[in-house]
């Protein structure tokens, strides 16, 4: 039996023995075959090296079919072991040359790695063989490790000053202390260490050269660097504490300096590029933002705070304000990603600086809105303006005092409508829509009314033209009324004024055909309201004149005589002292003196006369003399005293015990025939 199973086995060995590869096998020694690799490695040329290393390739494949593996492999790593010993010195001055013979001895002995070693779970592969001698006999050497570490620390150090290195040797470097596990105990560390130092060095010197700007776009380049650098040789663990470290030295540490030096000049130069760069570096430092938001409230109120509490800037506040709330809106959407934490800060911010001036603000906010809607603003479309008005409700929004705003705007709109000065019905209703949706019906509800007698008005004038066809006399003067209900409109003080006779009977007639529809309502008029267009003739030719209707009896009194003192206007007129002065300064010292003051002087005093001013001249026919405004305070009662318009009208406030009504004379043609040369 055995010599029968043994036979098979020398008939197929026959052949092999034939074979001259398998006899020159047989005479390789595998210690001698190892030597013989590692002294092709290091000494064989370029040009031979892939054909020796076939050769030994093929040589360690047969080696191991031939069940040597086990010697093979124990004295692969003796060798190894030797070998890394004998050149320790060598390693010491380049030791990242053993990184490449472990990787080319590996792919020698290949066969065996994956045949004999990957059946071992005991033994380590040869790369772990080759990283295990390499840690043991080479990284434990303090000399060559701390000659490693430094000199790659040194490279980084060239390269963090702007020299350029060898990353590809930097990258072999540290991918071989990541392979050998001694990455972090070894190198990290240490860079780190020198990290912070270098940067926290840096960070003081740069905050002291540098203005604010470039420091941030150098800090940036800092970050780019160091995250390339983790790209490029870094192992990737590091990046999270490395990127903390210099955000750290060159931005934690900084944050309140930067914004001292340099945010309140970004801001008030709009540098928006700046500004987004502010908020990005500053989001990656921990409380940078929150400190951030709080120098940004700052501002805000510091900047906001100029506007509103400088009086000189009163002409100009609301535009101010809007332009200023365009630019923060501007830098909350284009700078800081529209982060909700500033939005409502900023919000918080207005609300407090455009209070800190009771009352104002919000007067001045109903002046611009009236600037905005009365006829003649030629400054924007309709669209235009319903984007201003949108604008100017933000603001308003702002503001405590909304009755202050309610009083104002009641005064305004009042103005706009009793003389025909709303540039759109549409924009005056539109505003009206928004100061509901803002404030509540209750806020809006009198000037809701207010629109509402004006539609009445215009019904009861077209009964009121048609009466006056019915009449017998029904004269030459045009008259329009206006009935309008005395809770809804602002208050106005009675004036007592001496009229004219064709006034007193033009106010009768409507008061006949008024209260003949409604029986036993009284009329109290109130005539600070009164405009009027007079016709004069001067030495250059005719003249229409669009005045107010104290200016009106004054002019009428000319018509009478060449000369009067002012005592006499005074009497003939029934003026009061203060409203008569400046009527008369109006007439006699503006920019349209239809009457001559003496003794000269912007001030009119007691005994001062006046003359009419037979050379007049002026370059336009119609012209607009203004009325000079008492000073409006909420403190005391309204009184207005309107621009003219373009026909002669008178202005009367009448009231009803049970029902208080204010009623409106207007659109009224004074035609004096040939009683006055002067004034027709």
């Amino acid at each position: 039996m055995r010599a029968t199973g043994c036979r098979p086995l020398v008939k197929t060995s026959d052949p092999l023995k034939k074979n001259k590869p398998r006899k020159s096998i047989k005479k390789i020694d595998s210690k001698k075959l190892i030597d013989k690799l590692l002294q092709q490695e290091f000494q064989t040329e370029l040009k031979n090296r892939f054909q020796v290393l076939q050769e030994l390739d093929t040589a360690v494949e047969n080696l191991c079919s031939y069940k040597v593996s086990p010697t093979l492999y124990k004295q692969l790593r003796q060798v190894c072991e030797d070998h890394v010993r004998a050149q320790i010195l060598q390693f010491r001055e380049y030791p990242f040359l053993v990184h490449k013979n472990i990787i080319m001895i590996r792919s020698i002995f290949l066969f065996l790695d994956r045949t004999y070693v990957l059946q071992n779970s005991l033994l380590p592969s040869i790369w772990d063989m080759g990283l295990e001698l390499f840690r043991k006999h080479i990284i434990s050497d303090k000399l060559v490790q701390n000659k490693t570490i430094d000199g790659i620390l040194l490279l980084i150090e060239r390269e963090r000053n702007g020299e350029t290195v060898d990353r590809s040797l930097l990258r072999s470097l540290l991918s071989m202390l990541s392979d050998l596990q001694v990455y972090k105990e070894s190198f990290e560390q240490k860079f780190l260490e020198e990290t912070n130092c270098l940067y926290a060095a840096e960070g003081q010197r740069l905050m002291q050269e540098r203005e604010v700007p470039e420091y941030l776009h150098h800090v940036n380049k800092r970050l780019e660097e160091e995250g390339d650098r983790v790209i490029t040789y870094l192992d990737h663990s590091t990046q999270k504490l490395l990127i903390a470290c210099v955000e750290k030295q060159l931005l934690g540490e900084h944050l309140t300096a930067i914004l001292q030096k340099g945010l309140d000049n970004l801001l008030d130069e709009n540098r928006i590029s700046d500004l987004t760069q502010t908020y990005q570096l500053f989001s990656r430092v921990k409380g940078g933002q929150q400190i951030l938001l709080q120098n940004w409230s700052e501002y805000i109120k510091n900047f906001g705070t100029t506007i509103v509490v400088n009086p000189e800037k009163d002409k100009d506040m609301v535009q101010e304000l809007l332009d200023f709330k365009d630019k923060v809106d501007h830098i909350i959407e284009a700078c800081f990603q529209k982060n909700e934490k500033f939005i409502n800060l900023m919000k918080e911010s207005f609300e407090t600086f455009i209070n800190k001036r009771p009352n104002k603000p919000a007067e001045l906010i109903a002046k611009h809105v009236d600037s905005k809607l009365r006829a003649g603003n030629k400054e924007a479309t309709d669209e235009e303006l319903e984007r201003i008005l949108d604008k100017i409700m933000i603001i308003f929004r702002f503001i405590h005092g909304k009755d202050v705003f309610e009083a104002f705007y009641k005064k305004d709109l009042a103005k706009r409508l009793l003389v025909g000065k709303s540039a759109s019905v549409d924009a005056e209703k539109s505003m009206l829509s928004k100061l509901k949706h803002e404030c509540g019906a209750a806020f809006t509800s009198k000037l809701e009314g207010m629109f509402k007698d004006m539609e009445l008005s215009k019904d009861v004038m077209i009964q009121f033209k048609q009466y006056m066809q019915n009449q017998s006399d029904p004269g030459n003067i045009d008259l329009t009324v206006n009935i309008l209900t005395m809770g809804y409109w602002p208050t106005y003080t009675p004036v007592e004024v001496h009229l004219t006779p064709e006034m007193v009977k033009l106010q009768e007639v409507f008061k006949t055909f008024y209260l003949g529809k409604h029986s036993g309502r009284k009329l109290q008029w109130q005539t600070t309201l009164g405009h009027a267009v007079l016709k004069a003739e001067f030495k250059e030719g005719k003249k229409e004149f669009h005045v107010s209707l104290f200016q009106t009896l004054v002019l009428l009194m000319f018509n009478e005589g060449d000369e009067f003192i002012f005592e006499e206007i005074k009497m003939a007129t029934g003026v009061e002292d203060s409203e008569l002065r400046r009527t008369l300064q109006s007439l006699a010292c503006g920019k349209a003196r239809v009457l001559i003051k003496n003794p000269k002087g912007k001030d009119v005093e007691d005994g001062d006369k006046f003359l009419f001013n037979g050379d007049f001249k002026h370059k336009l026919f119609r012209i607009k003399i203004n009325q000079i405004q008492m000073k409006e305070t909420v403190c005391i009662k309204i009184l207005l005293l309107f621009p003219s318009i373009l026909i002669l009208c008178l202005a009367y406030l009448y009231v009803l015990a049970e029902l208080t009504l204010l009623c409106i004379f207007s659109n009224i043609f004074l035609i004096l025939g040939g009683l006055c040369p002067k004034l027709v």
